[in-house]
């Protein structure tokens, strides 16, 4: 879900990404970080420990608060996430796969299946998310919970990293 930056955050797209980020607004900042991981305290937790000196030590923070997260706030994250799909354009066989293994997990585990895809050519990522969501159908619900936390902590990372690689649609500037 991306929710819109505030209209103070303009002045945000002129200055480098994580000095950007380290003086945007709270909201601006929160917004952005809630587009990473959807647990609000993991979000107020990075927020606040802002200024950052490095990419760094904001991903290491962040690591810090994915590895901090209550069984609640892990629930509020993973409600927050969305099965992802195919190009269109992919064979419609493709796109029954899929949706089907994906209901299996989610009727299984009770939330949406995550992976972080990072190291993987395009190309390669829809074999990667089947092959994934096969292998882990056969986790116990504890074993799969601490799976789904480390692919969401390296999700989260990978947006992060993003949204201070001075990216627009980072939400820590206009027209998010």
């Amino acid at each position: 879900m991306r929710i819109p930056a505030p209209a103070s955050a303009s002045r945000l797209t002129d200055l480098p990404g994580l000095e950007r980020f380290n003086t945007a607004p709270a909201g601006a900042a929160e917004v952005a970080l809630l587009a990473c991981c959807g647990s609000r305290r993991w979000v107020r937790r990075l927020a606040a420990h802002r200024p950052y000196p490095d990419l760094d030590a904001l991903l290491a923070a962040a690591d810090e608060a994915s590895y901090d997260l209550s069984a609640t706030d892990l629930d509020e994250a993973l409600a927050d996430e969305s099965s992802s799909g195919l190009h269109p354009a992919a064979p419609p066989a493709a796109h029954t796969a899929l949706r089907a293994a994906h209901a299996a997990y989610e009727s299984r585990f009770g939330h949406a299946f995550v992976i972080c895809l990072d190291g993987f050519r395009p190309d390669e990522q829809p074999d990667q998310v089947l092959s994934g969501i096969r292998s882990r159908l056969g986790n116990d619900p504890d074993e799969e919970r601490a799976t789904a936390a480390d692919q969401l902590r390296r999700l989260a990372r990978a947006r992060l990293a993003h949204v201070v690689a001075n990216h627009p649609e980072s939400g820590l500037s206009t027209g998010s």
